[in-house]
């Protein structure tokens, strides 16, 4: 189980003059106190933990944010940043003395500029919400998250977000201009601009992924691109998951880029086809997905290959969208893959770890022998083309065994895509979840520079405490390497 660091006393017992303090920087119904309407704030995506705030403030512009920062900062209160709440990590778990920031009311689209190829978004924008105000004219935000009907811009620049199709395009960082960044002290800092590679220090990629553990981003600048001529998918079964993991790490190896690449086995097939009716084979154990985009004889010739490609791999089956329809009957079941899954398990634990893609079969095996010594079922759902693994554990959060397997297997996964030349996280960040595991991927001596790194932002350790850095000693949040710098 996840350890949380102690409330500070003399802040519970200043509740009711905080409370009366935010009101008077947020007005009207800016604030949250009851007990009843905090609960919904208690956790996020990652359910197994929760803890109700001090209480919630939803400012509605830049310098509402900065003010309510300099309140806090003042006096020593904590606070966590949240936007949609569907961080799968814990990222915006709040403590019982933390005043949540939540900035969905900061949802205005700002600018779009064409001829530049950017729009400037607030941070509680949601991430199909930029899509959609720039589609008419034929432009997209690239970045794809599951949760991108719900996410918000700023989470996904916290966590660093990526999609199905950030095989081709990238994740959160390479889509990213410049940011409008308050500091814990509340200061207003903007950061990076409306073109690429701004001149000094890159303070935008290290911002980046940084989980809410330097400030709170309240307005994003985002590059908008001209979508393309069309796509479509293909199918491909296989009758092993190590034999579909050889056949992506051979797609990628040919030098081709599909704009989408994902694998599902065969658990997951099966939850899908009964929830999407998309016309999954059921007799395969693995499947892929792959969609290719460019002119009508650019589509033709990519697939092509690839499918001469998958055809080495004795594959099942292989079916190829000839329509737009039929490529969205392929998706139909990936894009609800979660929500499909959830139907045979009352509870799955979401792993996120990234691997080389030519680790994919000798990872996908292990995978199935970890599931069987624990007697945990698992269904592989993830982002093959650039080996963002994303395995569901299915276990029963009312049973603590359950839970406890569950969790182990998970931490064990995440070790095995260390040990294999990977890391703990491709886009989900570490919040709590992964807290405790940053010791399997870096050395003592490399985490006391990344909290020196974050104390030199945060001196007090108040922003967003309790996430990314294994706790020491009794909970106490700051290092000492921290205090020094």
């Amino acid at each position: 189980m996840i350890a949380l660091p102690p409330p500070k006393p003399e802040v519970l017992a200043r509740r009711e003059a905080i409370v009366a303090a935010l009101r008077a920087i947020v007005p009207g119904e800016g604030v949250i106190s009851a007990p009843v309407e905090l609960k919904p704030y208690e956790t996020d995506g990652l359910t197994a933990y929760r803890q109700p705030p001090l209480a919630v403030v939803l400012p509605t512009s830049t310098g509402q944010v900065a003010a309510v920062m300099r309140y806090c900062h003042a006096n020593g209160i904590r606070v966590v940043p949240r936007g949609a709440g569907t961080s799968l990590s814990g990222g915006a778990l709040p403590l019982a003395d933390a005043v949540v920031i939540g900035l969905m009311r900061m949802n205005r689209i700002l600018e779009v500029d064409y001829d530049n190829r950017l729009a400037v978004v607030e941070a509680g924008v949601t991430n199909l919400g930029i899509t959609a105000a720039v589609a008419e004219r034929g432009f997209f935000y690239a970045p794809d998250p599951s949760s991108q009907l719900a996410c918000m811009i700023g989470g996904n620049v916290m966590m660093n977000s990526g999609g199905a199709h950030c095989l081709k395009y990238g994740v959160t960082a390479n889509n990213l201009l410049g940011v409008k960044f308050v500091t814990v002290e509340g200061e207003v800092v903007e950061i990076g601009g409306r073109h690429l590679d701004a001149a000094g220090y890159d303070w935008l990629g290290l911002i980046t992924g940084s989980e809410g553990q330097l400030g709170i981003v309240t307005e994003v600048t985002v590059r908008i691109l001209p979508s393309p001529e069309g796509a479509r998918a293909m199918l491909a079964a296989f009758r092993s998951i190590e034999v579909a993991g050889a056949a992506v790490a051979a797609i990628i190896g040919s030098g081709i880029i599909p704009v989408a690449l994902e694998f599902m086995d065969r658990p997951c097939i099966h939850a899908c086809e009964a929830f999407a009716h998309a016309g999954y084979p059921l007799d395969a154990e693995a499947m892929l997905i792959i969609e290719v985009e460019g002119s009508e004889a650019e589509q033709d010739m990519l697939l092509g290959r690839i499918r001469a490609i998958c055809g080495r791999f004795d594959p099942i089956s292989l079916r190829v969208a000839r329509t737009a329809e039929e490529s969205a009957a392929i998706w139909k079941g990936r894009k609800g893959a979660f929500g499909a899954v959830g139907r045979i398990s009352p509870d799955y634990l979401c792993m996120d770890g990234t691997i080389p893609t030519s680790e994919l079969p000798r990872v996908l095996g292990r995978i199935g022998e970890m599931s069987r010594a624990y007697g945990l079922q698992v269904a592989n759902v993830f982002h093959a083309g650039d080996g963002n693994l994303h395995p569901l554990i299915l276990f029963d959060a009312n049973d603590p065994e359950s839970t406890r397997k569950a969790e182990a297997f998970g931490a064990d996964i995440l070790r095995l895509c260390v040990e294999v030349g990977g890391c703990l996280t491709g886009e989900h960040g570490v919040g709590v979840e992964k807290r405790d595991l940053m010791g399997v991927q870096f050395l003592p001596h490399e985490l006391a520079q990344q909290r020196r790194i974050k104390g030199a932002f945060d001196p007090d350790w108040l922003l967003n405490p309790s996430k990314v850095f294994p706790l020491e000693g009794e909970g106490a949040a700051p290092a000492p390497a921290a205090r020094a710098a």
